[in-house]
Order: structure tokens, then C-alpha cells, then sequence
């Protein structure tokens, strides 16, 4: 099967920013700028389809956030504001904007902080079910307890030491929201794997040896972004400075039908002005992972484009 990741002209390349290189995934040479962030452990592996695609007539780089992926051992302070400055300086060394920017999860509360605090570099941002202030899930009395009900499965596999490669596809495959699983998502989980042959660091679980894989995303990097996505006590409901349209997922986390991660309407309601719609079919992986998401995707960065090359 073809190596989706170099369709076409894919390349991988490093940004000077605070503290180190920001590791970069890169499509095409030509065309407008797109710049996209991914979730709270993700990679920039998460947009290997929409990148694939992008690439034909975009300049399309999706980074891997401090402390994930390539970009794992850059230094705290993480934080939004951080992330925001890193994509700045992306942008930046790119030849600078306005930008298309997109986010997906937590990424778009990135890619939305981007625009508050450098709008001179953003022309529009395009939402991928994420950006608009979670509410505390019910019964959560604190944001701790909040974090392990949103997102606790997601964060126990940066705890874990992995045997092998095989070890670490069989823990995604067997989550609900892959079932069907495709050259994409094995790509995704292969780059998420980093190999340790020490002792792992506290909290992981050792395996023989002390060797095996880890997660790429560091838990404190996670950590320490995921109080910033829920909507707090004090937090109100803020218009973005540039246009913005929102994609909201008709399935959830673990391709519940009837728990999507925003309800219809949330998304306008937090960041008023934006256009919000729903991709059917999708959940909150397969929006950027799988054929119709990745493709609805794509459709929605060619549309807001500017036309300046």
C-alpha cells in the first residue's frame, strides 16, 4: 500500500523555538499556507490524510506540540499561550501569514489562541470538534476529576510500557472509535512510540528488561494543557478576532451515537460568530483519521483559504 505520509512531497522538519526545534510534518511547497495542531496526546501523524490531500495545491505543516511526538523533549512551560507562540514562530519561518490555521481537539483551542494573540497571522481557522470550553462532566467536582472522566483512558496508555510495536496496535485497535483500522491509523500509532531501553520514568509500569516503547506525548505536558479546555467558573463565551467556522462531530470519543463531545450548538454559543456543522459518520478520531472526516476537512480549509500564494 503507498506511504500516504509522503503523498505528496511529505517531510518532516524542525523549527527553532523556546528551549529547542519544534518537530514539524510538512505537504506540498506551493500554494497558501495551512498550519494545523492536533489533540492533547497526539502527533502530527493525526493529519496524514487531510495532509496527504492538502499538499496538492497547499502548503500544509502540521506540528507536533511541545512535549508530544518529535517535539516531546522541549522544555515547560506548556500551556496555550505557549502553543500558540511555538505555531507563530511556525508561521513564521514559513514566510509568515495570514495563515489558514486548523485544530483538532485541543488543538483548536491552539489554533484559537494563536489567532487572539498574533490575528496579524491568521486569516481564518477552521474547528475539528475542538476549541469551544468543555462543560465539567457531570457529578466532576474538580478538574482532576474532570480530566480522568474526559480523557483518563486516553492518558493511562502515557503510563504504560509497551513489549513491542505489535503490543502498542493491539491497545488502539481495540479501541471503539477504530474499528476500522486503516494504513493511517497504523501510521499514527507507529510514530506515537518512543524506545527506551533504561529504567522507565516514574509512573510507567517496567517490562522485562527495563526496555520496550513509551508514548511519545510526556504525561506532564497533558497534564498541565487539559485545565484550559473546559469552561470554569469565570470562563465567558468569547468571539474569535478572525473568521471561523466549526466541525463538529456527529459521534464521540468512543463512537458513542448519543455522547458526542460538543452537543449541537455549543460551539456558537462559546465562540459566537462561528459557523458550526456537523459531520455525520464521523467521530471524534475519525474526523481527521478516517476517508469522509479528512475529507469534509480538506473541503473546509480549500474553502477559506485566501489567495494569497
Amino acid at each position: 500500500m503507498p506511504d500516504r505520509r509522503r503523498e505528496p512531497g511529505y517531510r518532516r522538519e524542525d523549527v527553532p523555538v523556546r528551549g529547542g526545534d519544534l518537530r514539524t510534518g510538512v505537504w506540498g511547497d506551493r500554494g497558501p499556507l495551512a498550519v494545523a495542531a492536533h489533540g492533547i496526546t497526539s502527533s502530527h501523524m493525526a493529519w496524514t490524510l487531510v495532509g496527504a490531500e492538502l499538499g496538492r495545491d497547499h502548503r500544509f505543516v502540521a506540528v507536533d506540540l511541545r512535549g508530544r511526538g518529535g517535539s516531546r523533549d522541549l522544555p515547560a512551560p506548556y500551556g496555550m499561550a505557549a502553543h500558540a507562540d511555538d505555531l507563530a514562530v511556525v508561521i513564521a519561518h514559513h514566510g509568515g501569514g495570514p495563515a489558514v490555521l486548523a485544530g483538532h481537539s485541543m488543538g483548536g483551542f491552539v489554533v484559537a489562541e494563536t489567532a487572539r494573540r498574533h490575528p496579524h497571522l491568521v486569516d481564518r481557522l477552521v474547528l475539528v470538534d475542538g476549541g469551544a470550553p468543555l462543560p465539567l462532566p457531570p457529578g466532576a467536582g474538580d478538574v482532576p476529576e474532570a480530566i480522568e472522566r474526559t480523557v483518563g483512558p486516553v492518558l493511562a496508555r502515557l503510563r504504560r510500557t509497551f513489549g513491542s510495536r505489535a503490543e502498542y496496535h493491539d491497545l488502539w485497535r481495540a479501541h471503539p472509535a477504530f474499528t476500522d483500522w486503516t494504513e493511517a491509523c497504523a501510521a499514527y500509532a507507529d510514530y506515537d512510540l518512543v524506545e527506551v531501553t533504561a529504567a522507565p520514568a516514574p509512573g510507567r509500569a517496567p517490562v522485562g528488561g527495563g526496555s520496550g516503547f513509551v508514548a511519545a506525548c510526556r504525561l506532564e505536558a497533558a497534564l498541565a494543557d487539559a485545565p484550559e479546555v473546559y469552561a470554569l467558573p469565570g470562563v465567558r463565551p468569547r468571539p474569535l478576532p478572525v473568521p471561523a467556522v466549526f466541525l463538529r462531530a456527529a459521534r464521540g470519543m468512543l463512537d458513542e451515537p448519543d455522547a458526542p463531545l460538543y452537543s449541537p450548538g455549543r460551539a456558537a454559543e462559546w465562540l459566537p460568530g462561528v459557523t458550526e456543522s456537523t459531520v455525520d459518520g464521523v467521530n471524534h478520531y475519525t474526523i481527521t483519521l478516517g476517508p469522509v472526516g479528512s475529507a469534509t476537512v480538506v473541503r473546509a480549509v480549500r474553502s477559506t483559504a485566501s489567495d494569497r500564494l
